[in-house]
């Protein structure tokens, strides 16, 4: 019987096919038996192959000619095949699927597959059909950036925008935090409260709720045992992975932090130091040379209180003596560095002159290049040297009630020698070496005593091995600094 001119005409196979070529996505069709009828040229490209029995013929021939493995690299057994399960009656909207050619390692392509059911007059299904999409680049995208992710030595998580929850998290993130993966991944990132301290937190919510850069932020993230690590973190849409994400990555500044600490904690001690030192300290800009500090002992040594000598430079405070005296000061320091043990002449406030040694060392303070001032009086040291040796040459004058061997030793402190070697010079020795002390000659000194001139050199050369000298001129000296010679004029 004719059909009716107004009666749809079913879909044949040839309708199919005419209108799977036209599109972008590959199509295969089998029948509810398990052959393969056709496949457009997209699916033919996503296997590799030119012509449609090329795959197989059959859902057993395709088996035979194609590996296939689940997203997470999971080889698939044949009734896990997406053909097989269609034959099955099984449904999958969105089936990821990794392929290879049968016998090779390497994965070629990566299809995104869902299932259609056709049937003509609406009974048991007439053709069955699997819609192929290529993702291998997409998914290349994301294998890439999963492993740089896992590999990044800085610390990180992803975000899904969808419902604000931690999608990956990586080793980085788990050492600086101390958790474990399964502690973080699904949790909402809002109700862990990785984050506080932030200066404005709408921010924060705003940019993980709509998806938006997050600028860099200082922060107190939270960690496993329940302190806050202070960091810097920042924000990025990503759309690398199966789903729309932020990636937030940290830096860890809490090492920066605690040494700050350090050193704040370090600076109260030095300053505490620097003001009960008892000797004389300031501390001047190297720049500008003005004068940032005085300790206690500065203060009472020049007179100048510290407002009015914070400020200003030793040039203005009058503080040394003489012009020549601070530019051998400056030149030293600027040569080496440093300046050890110079002595110089300080002038008070009240235009007192004060004997000082100073010394100085180029420091930093507070990252600001300064010089480290250290100031000794010595004006009584000095007035106690000159004292003791006034009373040393007082008391050289009449020896005759001292022993030789204290004489030695005072001889040998006025040097300033601490080991004072014995000498033991016998009665005519110590004779001779008077009479050499008073500049007479070998036959003077003969005469002088009734000996023989051979004998007075046996005693000479025998004085010069005792005090260790070679010529008379050092015997003269050694004699003369221990209170011998008569001056017999």
């Amino acid at each position: 019987m004719p059909i009716p001119p107004d009666h749809p005409v079913p879909p044949t196979l040839r309708h199919l096919e005419q209108l799977m070529a036209h599109l972008l996505d590959g199509v295969i069709v089998i029948d509810p038996a398990g052959t393969i009828l056709s496949a457009n040229e997209a699916a033919l490209r996503m296997h590799g192959v030119d012509r449609v029995a090329d795959l197989g013929g059959t859902a057993e021939g395709y088996a035979e000619r194609f590996s296939l493995r689940s997203a997470d690299h999971r080889p698939l057994r044949h009734r896990e095949y997406p053909l097989f399960r269609l034959l099955a009656g099984e449904t999958f909207p969105d089936l990821i699927v990794e392929v290879a050619p049968a016998g090779e390692d390497q994965v070629r392509w990566v299809h995104q597959v869902r299932d259609v059911t056709m049937d003509v007059d609406g009974g048991e299904p007439d053709y069955l059909a699997l819609v192929l999409s290529d993702v291998s680049m997409r998914f290349d995208a994301e294998a890439r950036f999963n492993a740089m992710f896992q590999s990044n030595p800085a610390p990180a998580i992803i975000v899904r925008l969808r419902d604000q929850r931690i999608a990956q998290v990586n080793p980085g993130f788990l050492d600086l935090t101390g958790y474990a993966a399964d502690q973080l991944v699904g949790k909402s990132v809002f109700a862990l409260d990785p984050i506080a301290g932030v200066a404005d937190p709408s921010i924060f919510h705003d940019a993980v709720e709509q998806g938006t850069v997050l600028p860099q932020s200082e922060a107190e993230l939270r960690v496993a045992d329940g302190s806050r690590r202070l960091i810097v973190f920042a924000g990025q849409p990503i759309d690398v992975t199966e789903e729309d994400g932020l990636l937030l990555t940290f830096a860890d500044l809490e090492p920066r932090r605690q040494a700050q600490d350090a050193l704040k904690a370090s600076e109260r001690h030095l300053t505490a130091v620097f003001e009960m030192a008892p000797v004389a300290m300031a501390i001047s800009r190297a720049d500008d040379r003005r004068i940032t500090s005085v300790n206690a002992a500065f203060r009472d040594l020049t007179g100048h209180a510290e407002d009015l000598a914070v400020g200003r430079t030793a040039t203005e405070l009058k503080l040394w003596r003489s012009d020549a005296e601070r530019d051998a000061l400056d030149a030293v320091l600027a040569t080496h560095g440093a300046v050890r043990d110079m002595a110089v002449t300080l002038c008070t406030a009240d235009g007192e002159a004060v004997e000082c040694v100073v010394s100085a060392e180029t420091v930093r303070i507070a990252d600001v290049t300064s010089t480290l001032w250290v100031i000794h009086d010595v004006s009584e040291r000095r007035k106690t040297e000159t004292e003791l040796a006034e009373a040393i040459d007082q008391v050289m004058k009449d020896t005759s009630w001292l022993s030789r061997s204290i004489l030695d030793k005072l001889a040998m402190v006025r040097r300033g020698k601490t080991h004072v070697p014995a000498v033991e010079l016998s009665k005519r020795e110590r004779e001779i070496l008077d009479l050499i002390c008073d500049d007479l000659d070998d036959a003077a000194i003969a005469d002088a005593l009734a000996i023989s001139r051979n004998t007075v050199r046996n005693h000479v050369a025998s004085i010069y091995a005792k005090i260790g000298v070679n010529r008379r001129s050092g015997a003269v000296v050694w004699g003369r600094e221990r209170g011998m010679g008569t001056d017999r004029g």
